[in-house]
């Protein structure tokens, strides 16, 4: 069994994680007035996106990144000051801000986040 799961954290160490984090949230409100849909509070001391990034983490996968949109300063803190992983060996959590456009609008959805988002992905070679 020890074999089995340390091949397979092998298999997953190259495996690039993305998470679509971008929502308004606004069946959510007046939670998210002020802050992202995945940085509501939970449990008093967690943000909705930590049961998504623990999943990821628990599943052998290190390499995360985070497509934010919507008021995305506080789920930016919340992940830079409690996802350290040692990037010098490749591991981490890396919130990733909304590309910069000409006109108003943002994402059109989330193929669309994931389009304007390639050359952030590309830098990994995935």
């Amino acid at each position: 069994m020890q074999t089995i799961l340390k091949r397979r954290n092998s298999y997953n160490c190259n495996i690039l994680s993305i998470v679509l984090a971008g929502g308004v949230g606004s069946r959510l409100f007046p939670l998210t007035a002020d802050r992202a849909k995945p940085a509501v509070p939970i449990g008093g001391r967690y943000r909705l996106i930590d049961i998504v990034l623990s999943n990821f983490v628990n599943s052998g996968l290190y390499k995360i990144k985070v497509i934010t949109q919507y008021k995305s300063d506080s789920l930016n803190k919340h992940i830079s000051r409690g996802w350290h992983f040692p990037y010098i060996i490749g591991q981490y959590v890396e919130a990733v801000p909304a590309q910069q456009r000409v006109d108003k609008s943002w994402f059109k959805g989330s193929a669309d986040a994931i389009y304007q988002s390639l050359n952030v992905f590309a830098d990994e070679n995935p």
